[in-house]
């Protein structure tokens, strides 16, 4: 048995794990698109380094599109298997991968204009719209606890994760010449004291385990106070400075936790006539989907559905769906809040406000997550002083702020609670992915420091003989 990293290998996206049996069979953990890399994130994309037509069964974490985005480039190139996932997964990838083909549709329309001006040869998308819909039939519904048999001596446990709603670490049993072994991948791992949803759940005794790292030399401050901390954001920019408020957020998990804190504070009486627009299609289709699966939320969350039928609406709030809404927003001096995709404001309408509204001092940019340090979230809130949009520079005259008690991903003692519940001495091996190298490296002698024995970080599609 051996296991190849083609994604977060050293990175934080593109989350691609393959296992390859003695008996031929391929399981591919995740298939995720690369974000926020510059000028290598479409070669990344372009090339698996597999062959999509060999892998013979995929198992999906969540809906994320850095684990889920390049589901139709593995289908358009062959692959003709089930993918297997949470109900709330598949809802949220169904419409989450649709928006990706809509963005590549609208940016390669983009890029390949100033191609020809060069003279250069026109880029392909990944996958269109059509290759998105070749892949909902193939999503195979799986319950969390319980065991099933994916093939001749394999079986899959998932559990909750607590990252987004759906979102779930993998367990795959494999049993080869008489030998049984587990291999555990963390997904990417959720907070213990999440507003919305349940802690991640303990699981059985793994011999290898696969665990993510985004913030594995990390500790984030208590959300506890993330209200209040929120509430001084819009009370400063939007009431006393009079601008707008522009927050990158992700559509599915970010946008419904700034939801329920305003919903919060529009009961309170504090936002006190601000508009708060969610100008994203795609948050308000994801938003829904939230709200269809109840059964993900946290015992708070189900308390108070007993008194408040919708926690994610108030009356200061609009959802944007047309274009032209859209604009007119540049042309509305109030203050006000705007909450956009991406999170890494990489793409989507996020840009475009950051775009018309950075120069303004009365104005904020709000970074409430994750974000690569080479996108332009991650520019923004690394403090440049100019900045590229669109091909035009700007100067960063608006006020940068950062949030860093809002994050989905668990910092490193959640990390460490997690992997609590397995016995060290019999894991054989740990891999760590899905971090930034640096940041994996300090994790590493965190995890050996619990008593993990052999930590190890892969390389980008390395693969490693499991005996």
């Amino acid at each position: 048995m051996k296991i190849a990293f083609h994604g977060a290998a050293r990175t934080v996206t593109g989350s691609k794990h393959l296992i390859s049996l003695n008996n031929g069979k391929k399981i591919l953990l995740d298939c995720g698109m690369f974000q926020g890399l510059g000028r290598d994130t479409f070669p990344l994309n372009s090339n698996f380094r597999f062959d999509a037509k060999s892998v013979t069964h995929l198992l999906l974490s969540h809906a994320h599109i850095d684990h889920c985005g390049l589901i139709p480039k593995l289908v358009k190139e062959g692959f003709n298997g089930k993918i297997y996932c949470t109900p709330a997964t598949k809802d949220l990838a169904e419409i989450l991968l649709m928006d990706s083909a809509e963005i590549q549709r609208d940016d390669i329309e983009y890029t390949n204009k100033k191609r020809a001006k060069k003279g250069q040869e026109p880029f392909d998308v990944l996958y269109d719209i059509d290759d998105v819909k070749k892949v909902l039939p193939m999503f195979s519904i799986v319950d969390y606890g319980n065991w099933f048999t994916l093939d001749e001596g394999i079986d899959v446990l998932y559990t909750d994760a607590g990252h987004i709603t759906g979102s779930a670490a993998v367990h795959v049993r494999i049993t080869e010449n008489g030998t049984t072994r587990q291999i555990t991948f963390s997904g990417d791992v959720g907070r213990y004291n999440d507003v919305i949803l349940r802690q991640p759940h303990i699981f059985p005794q793994a011999d290898y385990i696969i665990t993510e790292s985004t913030y594995g030399n990390s500790l984030h401050k208590s959300i506890a106070n993330t209200p209040e901390e929120f509430f001084t954001w819009i009370e400063k920019t939007c009431m006393q400075k009079k601008g707008k408020l522009i927050i990158p957020a992700f559509s599915v998990g970010r946008t419904q936790e700034l939801l329920y804190f305003m919903n919060d504070l529009s009961l309170k009486g504090k936002l006190k006539g601000i508009p708060v627009f969610v100008d994203s299609p795609l948050s308000l289709e994801a938003t829904t989907v939230v709200k269809e699966h109840p059964e993900n939320f946290n015992i708070t969350i189900q308390d108070l559905l007993k008194s408040d039928s919708d926690p994610f609406a108030f009356p200061e709030l609009t959802f944007i769906k047309d274009v032209a809404e859209s604009k007119a927003l540049n042309d509305d001096h109030r203050p006000m809040v705007i909450i956009a995709a991406s999170g890494m404001a990489d793409a989507g309408r996020i840009k475009h406000h950051i775009k018309n509204n950075i120069e303004k001092s009365s104005n904020t940019i709000l970074i409430v997550g994750y974000c690569e340090p080479n996108s332009l979230g991650g520019l923004i809130m690394n403090g440049v002083k100019r900045i590229r949009i669109f091909g035009e520079e700007f100067d960063v005259n608006a006020q940068v702020g950062v949030m860093r008690s809002m994050s989905a991903h668990g910092d490193y003692n959640d990390l460490l609670h997690f992997l609590k519940c397995q016995d060290a001495s019999a894991v054989k091996k740990t891999f760590i992915v899905h971090g930034e190298f640096n940041v994996q490296q300090d994790f590493q002698k965190k995890l050996e420091d619990s008593g993990l024995k052999d930590v190890y970080i892969p390389a980008m599609h390395q693969e490693i003989d499991l005996g």
